[in-house]
């Protein structure tokens, strides 16, 4: 009788390694979960393949070995998932949905991926197997759904819990971009027509001042530094005008390559990440908006591995990785140690301090009923209605204070350039 080589967690959490002897793989799986072990890798052992109803490749065939591809947007991904369980529900045969859903994709990474998935498939591997062979296309999470889907035998069910998790988190990601991109892009032509009028203007006025050699007040004399720097010159010793090695201009046009370049440099580093997220989290509003969106997306990507029947702390470790915040994730870290030594889930949860008594008092009530699942759901659905209504609470607070920023603005240059036109026009009224 064939043997398999298996990967697999046990009720605590821990890591097992073992073989098994059944006549196919679906078989294997079931000796498996027997055990009261969760697989997460089941391979034949020997280089023997397993075959499917359907045909599997020829013992000297080779199959193209999956690799990253290339990424693919959450849009398209998200399709395909919900293609994929509509098409699992029907009660089409994995292979047949595989080589229907490559067919209706336009050429691209998404469309090669499925191609070499679905070659592994027909020559022997399970889904999630094969599309672990894809990082770039289907991640850590994506893969241990489909693993939990194919483990319990409720594929489409996952697939379509797959779908929707996906859905709302885009859902709420467009929310956030699109409440900024208004503020963001007035903030964006209100700084160049400033930096235009300081370029282009302002030194037209100087040259003008200069000529009828009247004292200039103190804004003014501020404004024209302002420009000089702008321009790129700066008095001399003697008082000339020189050149500065760098204009002002291109301080401005290259400031924020620089300060993203750094950005990518620093969160290389582990500390370097969660010093980073530790500011922003500080930032007033928007510091609450950034908390909560990621208490939402790790109830709910949490909330959704537990209902597809991943071991806890199996759970936490997909979370954590997926949480996309440094502070998040050394809490989840201390919070899935504490339940491998025995702990409560809300009791290190609420000693990490980084989610508010709300979420620690449902997780608490979802382990004593048994349905923690549900209540991290319900906690994910209540914070991105609190994110959509903060971000919506910042829109509108944000349009007043540009309004006052620019006012402000204007009203300096206008105010500075005007001054001196009082003097001079005082000056020749008395000549």
């Amino acid at each position: 009788m064939p043997k398999f080589q298996y990967e697999a967690m046990n009720a605590s959490g821990q890591e097992v390694k073992d073989e098994v002897e059944a006549p196919n793989a679906d078989e294997a799986i079931a000796k498996i979960r027997a055990q009261g072990y969760f697989p997460t890798k089941v391979k034949a052992k020997g280089g023997q393949k397993k075959q499917e109803s359907g045909g599997g490749a020829l013992p000297g065939q080779k199959r193209k070995k999956g690799g990253g591809v290339g990424g693919v947007s959450v849009k398209q991904l998200t399709q395909f998932t919900r293609q994929l369980s509509t098409l699992m529900d029907a009660g089409l045969p994995i292979l047949r949905s595989l080589r229907i859903l490559e067919q209706q994709q336009k050429p691209g990474p998404l469309r090669v991926a499925l191609r070499n998935v679905a070659e592994d498939v027909e020559g022997g591997m399970t889904l999630s197997e094969a599309m672990a062979g894809h990082p770039k296309v289907f991640d850590r999470l994506y893969c241990n759904m489909i693993s939990a889907g194919e483990a319990g035998g409720v594929l489409d069910v996952i697939l379509q819990r797959l779908a929707e998790f996906m859905e709302k988190a885009q859902r709420l990601k467009r929310k956030v971009i699109g409440a900024m991109i208004y503020p963001v892009a007035v903030i964006g032509f209100a700084f160049v027509i400033v930096a235009g009028i300081m370029y282009f203007v302002v030194p037209k006025f100087k040259v003008i001042f200069e000529d009828f050699d009247t004292d200039l007040p103190a804004p003014t004399v501020l404004l024209m530094d302002m420009s000089d720097w702008m321009v790129g010159v700066k008095k001399g010793p003697d008082g000339e005008e020189v050149p500065m090695v760098l204009p002002g201009w291109a301080y401005v046009l290259f400031s924020p390559v620089v300060f993203f370049a750094l950005w990518k440099i620093i969160r290389k580093f582990d500390g370097g990440r969660y010093a980073l997220d530790v500011v922003k989290l500080k930032i007033p509003i928007l510091g609450m908006i950034l908390s909560k969106t990621a208490v939402a997306r790790f109830t709910r990507t949490l909330g959704t591995l537990i209902a597809a029947g991943v071991p806890i702390l199996e759970a936490l470790n997909i979370t954590k990785e997926t949480s996309g915040n440094e502070v998040f994730v050394r809490a989840l870290a201390r919070v899935h140690d504490s339940i491998r030594e025995g702990e409560s889930f809300a009791e290190p949860l609420r000693a990490s301090k980084v989610v508010d008594s709300l979420v620690v008092n449902m997780v608490d009530v979802g382990e004593e009923t048994g349905d923690l699942d549900k209540m991290l759901m319900k906690v994910a659905d209540n914070y991105d209605d609190e994110v959509e209504t903060l971000v919506a609470s910042l829109v509108s607070m944000l349009e007043p204070v540009m309004v006052i920023v620019l006012g402000v603005i204007v009203g300096f240059i206008v105010i500075s350039l005007f001054l001196p036109m009082v003097s001079i026009v005082n000056k020749l009224s008395s000549g």
